[in-house]
């Protein structure tokens, strides 16, 4: 009889964990894949942005600054996001860096670099990503 008690309470223990743990296995691969898919595009905007420098050109230093701000943003997204839609926020910012670092290149004469989402790709919601234009030498984003 004294093993009962704790042999019981052990099987308890064990089928608590085992639930926590499958639910967590369920709900939380999305999570993490959303986070890695938004820690990505962070990172590859951080690389683009390396060694760019605009020189004289006021559009391309524009663009850059754009880039810039976005990659600090996207950056402080992802530090706080916890939930899928979070990291997607995260990871739409950094694709507008991306398209703003695109730009930029373009304006100083360099390839415009790698496709990415964003550049007429659907985002899975059914509405395409915001586009860059130029305008009299300035860079805005267009729904």
């Amino acid at each position: 009889m004294g093993i009962v008690v704790p042999f019981t309470l052990l099987l308890i223990v064990g089928a608590v964990a085992s639930v926590v743990l499958l639910r967590r296995q369920q709900a939380g691969m999305s999570g993490l894949d959303a986070e890695v898919e938004a820690n990505r595009w962070v990172v590859r905007l951080g690389g683009s942005l390396a060694g760019l420098r605009p020189g004289a050109d006021e559009a391309a230093a524009q663009a850059l600054a754009e880039a810039a701000g976005r990659h600090h943003a996207a950056r402080g997204q992802l530090a706080a996001a916890r939930t899928p839609a979070e990291y997607a926020l995260a990871r739409e910012t950094a694709v507008e860096g991306l398209q703003y670092v695109s730009a930029a290149r373009t304006a100083l004469g360099l390839e415009s670099g790698p496709p990415g989402p964003g550049t007429g790709e659907s985002d899975g919601s059914g509405r395409t990503a915001r586009q860059l234009r130029g305008v009299d030498g300035r860079f805005g984003v267009t729904a």
